[in-house]
């Protein structure tokens, strides 16, 4: 079975760190890129920072500076190292990583919450 599955998330404080974690498995050749994603209730599901297979990151202008993507391509394995977190990053974070030029694999989430 090929799948996605993120683990890493909790609640914090404000100001605290988190580091997310996201291993694809299963009968995958190569993974061209991948992403973390987030959906905060009521709100559509936003990029959060994406990795190419080269390594070249790109992220959103809300977490520049405070959020570092970073891959293992051994291990199939994607991460976000979480800094600085706001309130306002309360949200399910998603992996996502291209097995394909037409497939693209999910995870079902985790839950992130920065509250005081």
């Amino acid at each position: 079975q090929v799948q996605v599955v993120e683990s890493g998330g909790g609640l914090v404080q404000p100001g605290e760190s988190l580091r997310l974690s996201c291993v694809a498995s299963g009968n995958i050749g190569g993974i061209n890129a991948m992403g973390w994603y987030r959906q905060a209730p009521g709100k559509q599901r936003e990029l959060v920072a994406t990795i190419a297979s080269s390594g070249r990151p790109n992220y959103a202008d809300s977490v520049k500076g405070r959020f570092t993507i970073s891959r293992d391509s051994a291990k199939n394995t994607l991460y976000l190292q979480m800094n600085s977190l706001r309130p306002e990053d309360t949200a399910v974070y998603y992996c996502n990583a291209d097995i394909s030029p037409i497939v693209t694999l999910w995870g079902r989430g985790t839950q992130v919450t920065v509250s005081s």
